[in-house]
C-alpha cells in the first residue's frame, strides 16, 4: 500500500490543486517569476565563492578596501507589469 510514499497519481492530484487554487492563466506567470529568481540566487551564488579568499591570505586583504569585480555585473531589480494593467480602458455606467 505505502510502498515509496509518492505515487505518480499523487503528483497528478498535487497539480489539478495547484491549478484549481491559482488558475491556468497565473502558473507561467509564478514560474517565469521563479526562473528569474533561481537565475539571480545562482549569480550571487557564484560569486560569494569567487569572492572568498584563502585563510592565509585573509589578514593582508582584510583591511584593503573593497572592491568592485569588473567580471561580474550588478543584478538590478526590475519592474514587471502586465499588458492588461497598462491598457484597462475605463468604463462609465
Amino acid at each position: 500500500m505505502l510502498r515509496n510514499g509518492l505515487e505518480p497519481w499523487h503528483i497528478f492530484v498535487v497539480l489539478a490543486v495547484v491549478i484549481l487554487l491559482f488558475g491556468s492563466k497565473k502558473l507561467p506567470e509564478m514560474a517565469r517569476g521563479l526562473g528569474k529568481s533561481m537565475r539571480i540566487l545562482k549569480a550571487e551564488t557564484k560569486a560569494m565563492r569567487e569572492d572568498e579568499t584563502p585563510a592565509d591570505a585573509g589578514t593582508a586583504q582584510s583591511t584593503a578596501a573593497p572592491q568592485q569585480s569588473a567580471d561580474r555585473p550588478a543584478v538590478t531589480p526590475t519592474n514587471v507589469t502586465k499588458a492588461t494593467e497598462t491598457a484597462r480602458p475605463e468604463t462609465t455606467a
